[in-house]
């Protein structure tokens, strides 16, 4: 299931939601159609398969092995969001993508908002800024929005946004 999970988002984060054929999901999952239909029954199942596997390996990505010091992992959190977007979606969130590509999707929408919690969740423990979650998810959200103009400028950026949160909290 990993595999085709990993196939399928690479897939969708190349062509988007809309474009893909089944034989385009098919080929990139490594796996004949029916073992695709045994694991994924339909093209929405497809998609959160993707979105899943998304989901883990940007939180392995941002938040494994954080430093110690708040400061330090605030820093590297945003370094790592910057990182992620140079190299996975220079063309922006998947997750939002999927949305649009799906407005009437409660399921998306239930899945894009389960993601962000937990994005913010992490955020704020790993930066003891537990008080500011919603904060720290603005900050990282414009990052990721940012990014695709300024590059590492939003990073830089999005550093002094949390040096500034951090001050103003005390």
């Amino acid at each position: 299931m990993s595999k085709i999970a990993a196939g399928l988002e690479r897939a969708f984060a190349r062509g988007g939601f809309a474009e893909p054929s089944v034989e385009t999901l098919r080929d990139a999952a490594g796996v004949s159609l029916r073992t695709l239909y045994k694991y994924t029954p339909s093209r929405d199942d497809m998609v959160l398969a993707a979105l899943e596997n998304r989901h883990q390996r940007y939180l392995s990505h941002v938040f494994d092995g954080l430093p110690d010091n708040t400061e330090d992992a605030t820093n590297a959190i945003l370094a790592r969001v910057g990182t992620w977007m140079a190299k996975e979606a220079s063309h922006g969130c998947l997750f939002h993508a999927a949305v649009a590509a799906d407005p009437n999707s409660d399921t998306l929408r239930r899945f894009l908002k389960r993601h962000k919690a937990e994005v913010a969740s992490r955020a704020a423990a790993a930066t003891g800024l537990e008080v500011a979650e919603t904060e720290l998810l603005v900050i990282v959200e414009g990052l990721t929005q940012a990014w695709p103009l300024h590059g590492d400028a939003a990073v830089e950026a999005a550093i002094r946004l949390a040096h500034a949160l951090r001050v103003s909290l005390g």
